[in-house]
């Protein structure tokens, strides 16, 4: 009798301990919630953003500069600066239930009047499912040290 008072146990703490499996489906939506991003980016697209970016969002730049969900839409959709293109490249998503994290890399190539800019980047971002879809919660760039050559 002890021993199958113990058996549920014994399950319990194996499920627990044994890590989320993979998930491609979750892992495309997340995918599909970063080409939003992009999208909203480019075309400066305040409904797209608003829709994306969690109320919580904590949005970090590269030079050090953290923005909250309003201040980052501000600044992407008044800047005089477009982004003439979006480019991610080694993306790797990590699911775990409601949470998802995607690392890789980034080039954005920044137009100015006629002066067009290529910035490099290390990215991370945190995104949380919840009634609204997949949202990104947390974002912090780093510019790669050295920087690449390209």
């Amino acid at each position: 009798m002890k021993r199958l008072l113990w058996l549920p146990l014994l399950v319990l703490t194996t499920v627990t301990l044994v890590p989320a499996a993979d998930n491609p489906r979750a892992e495309k939506e997340v995918l599909a919630a970063l080409q939003v991003w992009k999208q909203g980016a480019m075309k400066k697209d305040r409904a797209l953003l608003e829709k994306i970016y969690h109320s919580d969002l904590t949005y970090g730049h590269s030079g050090g500069l953290i923005q909250t969900k309003e201040q980052s839409i501000d600044q992407i959709v008044t800047e005089s600066m477009i982004y003439q293109e979006v480019n991610f490249s080694d993306t790797k998503v990590n699911v775990n239930g409601d949470t998802a994290f995607v690392s890789g890399e980034l080039d954005l190539h920044e137009k100015m009047g006629d002066k067009v800019n290529v910035v490099h980047l290390v990215l991370l971002t945190a995104w949380m499912k919840g009634p609204d879809g997949w949202q990104m919660i947390a974002r912090q760039a780093t510019r790669p040290n050295p920087p690449a050559q390209r």
